[in-house]
């Protein structure tokens, strides 16, 4: 009797924590997109990203001590909400960093839409969905600058569309940097991307595009990067990586590896079974364990018979 009592008590206290989690305003609010209100407990409606207006026409982040620029009729309000809930806590509402982010200034359209469309940015371990529609949705401010989290691929948090607005918001707020590449490999020359591609970047990415191991990093497979994302990077330098500007690799190069690397996904391996791409030493291991093995019991067979 007391067992049960205690097991009834335990999901009651478990139904009225889930409750005020749904009906309590952070929640509320990370469901509410640009444009629209979300229902807070006592009947108001609510807008504003984490942080936001203080005074008529500023706007401040936690993590920030300056107000950022006014909207203007041709602010991009979609890349404004979302820049305001999910990046201005770090960088800053007028996106001149705060301690815990660098500066957005000068950095270019080209590295933000790397950052934010490979998933690396929002710096979180899990992309921020729905949990019931699967579908991306505002990160809380309890999501935002996880201790544990590591800027790796992800899915990304944001539809391509919004990435598109994010962009093109922090691109008004700090102009400059590199712009996003034009892309087109209608014209590229495979074997030319190939012999730059191992000459500069094989030694970190590996000769196959699956990643390497650096001191005290790693370099990532290339595997699921875009065209468009692999030329934002050589031209930007996501750190540790550096930058390579049009005197090093000129367009026409740059398209060249790209179609290369667009090739590495689907080689066509003519040698057989490419053992997962590893190299000449899976192949000599196989061939030295595999072979000699198959060689020794070989002959073990034919000392028995005779």
């Amino acid at each position: 009797m007391w067992g049960a009592r205690v097991g009834l008590g335990a999901v009651a206290a478990t139904a009225v924590v889930l409750g005020l989690t749904v009906l309590s305003p952070s929640h509320s609010a990370a469901q509410a997109g640009p444009g629209t209100s979300a229902t807070v407990p006592g009947g108001s409606t609510t807008t504003e990203a984490p942080g936001s207006t203080t005074a008529p026409g500023s706007t401040t982040a936690p993590g920030s001590t300056t107000a950022g620029p006014a909207p203007t009729a041709g602010t991009n309000q979609v890349g404004r909400f979302y820049y305001l809930r999910d990046c201005a806590y770090c960088h800053g509402a007028d996106a001149n960093g705060t301690s815990y982010a660098p500066t957005l200034q000068g950095v270019g359209p080209a590295a933000v839409d790397f950052w934010v469309s490979s998933g690396r940015m929002p710096l979180v371990d899990v992309p921020a969905q729905n949990p019931t529609s699967r579908r991306p949705e505002p990160l809380t401010e309890i999501e935002l600058a996880s201790a544990n989290a590591k800027p790796r691929r992800h899915t990304p948090a944001y539809p391509p569309d919004v990435i598109r607005d994010i962009v093109q918001y922090v691109t008004s707020i700090a102009p400059g940097g590199v712009p996003i590449p034009s892309v087109s490999l209608a014209a590229a020359n495979v074997a030319n991307g190939g012999e730059i591609y191992r000459l500069e970047c094989a030694s970190c990415h590996s000769w196959s595009a699956t990643g390497g191991a650096l001191y005290q990093r790693e370099a990532p497979s290339l595997m699921q990067s875009t065209p468009t994302q692999v030329a934002e990077a050589i031209r930007t330098g996501p750190e540790p990586m550096p930058a390579f500007g049009t005197s090093a690799i000129p367009d026409k190069q740059l398209a060249d590896v790209l179609a290369y690397v667009e090739y590495l996904k689907h080689p066509n391996d003519r040698g057989g079974n490419p053992l997962w791409h590893l190299g000449p030493v899976a192949e000599g291991g196989v061939a030295l364990i595999g072979g000699m093995g198959g060689l020794l019991l070989l002959t073990r067979w034919i000392g028995e018979k005779t």
